[in-house]
């Protein structure tokens, strides 16, 4: 169990860090398109859908990183004050009973929103917009699976800690 946890922590932090280098391609995106727009006058629909297709990208791919590196919203006034097998408790409930029904849900809809923009070669409704839409509705499905696999390791992870080897929920 110890190699699977290592394994997709070790899938999710490469995404996560190759997802982040999109952040400074966006910051350029939203420099030039606000340049343009104000300064030159010139507004550019596919400026804004590029902005829309990076964030997208860098949301993505970092939102199971930011998970298993536990920079995501929680309650601190009382995580703090647990023991880490209170701890282990609060990710195994949550993840099994809050997370993955929320995600099943949720990923499997955006599998079949991919699907069938797939299908129909969907690209953008204006004219002079990006192509391939359906690229963007992919990076959002495989980044949701992918913080389901991230759920799947804390959850292993915190098993490991209540019946097991402590020392991995470190």
């Amino acid at each position: 169990m110890h190699r699977l946890v290592t394994l997709i922590e070790r899938i999710v932090a490469a995404i996560g860090r190759a997802g982040s280098l999109f952040l400074p391609l966006l910051m350029v995106a939203i420099l030039v398109n606000v340049f343009s727009r104000y300064v030159l006058g010139i507004g550019s629909i596919e400026l804004e859908e590029l902005q829309w297709h990076l964030n997208a990208v860098a949301v993505m791919s970092c939102l199971a990183w930011a998970y298993q590196r536990d920079a995501h919203v929680r309650v601190d006034a009382l995580h703090a004050r647990m023991s880490p097998r209170q701890k282990a408790l609060v990710e195994l409930f949550g993840t099994a009973f809050l997370l993955f029904p929320f995600l099943w849900y949720v990923t499997g809809s955006a599998w079949t929103i991919f699907e069938y923009s797939w299908k129909l070669k969907e690209g953008s409704p204006m004219p002079s917009g990006l192509p391939a839409r359906y690229i963007v509705k992919f990076v959002m499905a495989a980044g949701l699976s992918l913080l389901f696999l991230q759920g799947v390791a804390i959850l292993l992870r915190s098993l490991l800690t209540l019946f097991g080897r402590r020392h991995m929920a470190e």
